[in-house]
């Protein structure tokens, strides 16, 4: 693995969602992760084909019972030869397994210790259950997607699990380590989605207080559907494409390409007014094409314009296709790994793995004596597939 996180250990205990999203950004990036799933999940021996779940790529897998006392302390000698450590669970469960950062710092003074919740560690909220839609709820994000008269739309659990959480999570740890470097001490990250979600929403915390953004006015505003030259239009085949004509030269470009540039109404671009009559009439003008005529209209242009594509056409775009935006790994189509680097090129090492897969090779890498895996496969602390 030659990515900018070579030579990396990193601990992945095993979760859903922003945990194992962040876990497969180290790995791509080169970091060594192994994820740690529990013994309950190794049912049998690992199939031939990879595990389905595309973010649990690039790492190796090992099964351990973290209720059985063997269990905790192969976790915690793999923790003294790791430099961060990265779980989901609610509040309090790491500490009552006896893994808790403590007791993992005790061990390893410099790890970085990354923990991922909705609410965060503490606060009124800690305790409860909750999912994305509640995390950007709180965060006061949900609240402003979404159209006029309409209610909240949720943009699938991108903001919460993936942009508020786990991004934020390997952002931490990343951060963590550097400073680590140089003090030579660990810490605990406390990544919460709410938090996040958050953060992602700076921009409108800006524009709400210069009075560009109101935010009782959900799909009344400049980038939220509001603006009849930043939004989607509906093609005479039922696909659609997307606009965001937003600067003058943009939207004079718009004009042009819609035969509009010498009507009056459309030369009051910021009249707000005017907003909800000018999207009806460039509805109109935009289902008398098909998405494809429109791309042969516009795309490559400085409209600011791209088709709104599915999963399975972006991956064929031919600009995705460019770039290697895309990549197939053991036969299943996925996005590649991101950012890109002109020197450290970050790679997926493997496709994902199932619980258990790799219990003994890890531990043998890790320096653990023959006849001690073989025991605490014996007892049951350790699984192997």
């Amino acid at each position: 693995m030659a990515g900018p996180l070579s030579g990396y250990r990193i601990i992945e205990i095993a979760g859903i969602g922003p945990g194992p999203f962040a876990a497969m950004l180290l790995a791509d990036m080169g970091a060594e992760v192994i994820r740690v799933d529990r013994a309950q999940a190794v049912r049998g021996p690992a199939p031939d084909t990879p595990h389905f779940d595309v973010m649990q790529r690039g790492r190796r897998n090992i099964a351990l019972d973290l209720k059985h006392p063997d269990g905790v302390a192969t976790l915690l000698d793999l923790v003294e030869q790791a430099d961060a450590l990265i779980e989901g669970f609610r509040p309090g469960v790491m500490e009552r397994l006896g893994v808790g950062p403590d007791a993992c710092l005790a061990r390893n003074p410099k790890l970085v210790f990354g923990r991922m919740t909705g609410w965060g560690q503490e606060g009124p909220y800690s305790q409860a259950a909750g999912h994305d839609i509640n995390y950007i709820s709180l965060a006061g994000a949900l609240a402003h997607i979404g159209r006029a008269g309409e209610a909240p739309v949720p943009p699938l659990n991108l903001v919460g699990d993936f942009g508020g959480g786990g991004m934020f999570l390997a952002y931490g740890v990343v951060c963590a380590l550097l400073e680590a470097q140089r003090s030579g001490q660990g810490q605990v990250v406390d990544t919460a989605m709410v938090d996040g979600a958050a953060v992602l929403m700076s921009m409108f915390w800006a524009f709400k207080a210069i009075g560009m953004h109101d935010e009782n006015a959900r799909g009344t505003n400049l980038l939220d559907t509001g603006a009849h030259f930043y939004d989607v239009f509906e093609c005479s085949d039922g696909k659609y494409v997307s606009l965001g004509s937003i600067e003058p030269q943009f939207y004079a470009e718009l004009l042009q390409r819609t035969g509009l540039a010498d009507d009056p109404e459309f030369a009051q671009q910021m009249n707000r007014e005017l907003w909800p009559h000018l999207k009806s009439r460039l509805r109109d003008v935009f289902k008398t094409r098909t998405r494809d005529e429109w791309c042969a209209e516009m795309e490559m242009t400085d409209v600011c314009f791209a088709p709104v594509l599915t999963m399975s056409e972006a991956a064929a775009h031919p600009h995705n296709v460019a770039r290697g935006t895309f990549v197939e790994i053991a036969g299943t189509p996925q996005p590649a790994p991101a950012p890109r680097f002109s020197r450290t090129v970050a790679e997926v090492a493997s496709p994902p793995a199932h619980p258990g897969q790799h219990s003994r090779e890890v531990l043998a890498d890790w320096g653990f004596a023959a006849d001690r895996i073989d025991a605490l496969v014996a007892s049951g602390a350790v699984k192997d597939a």
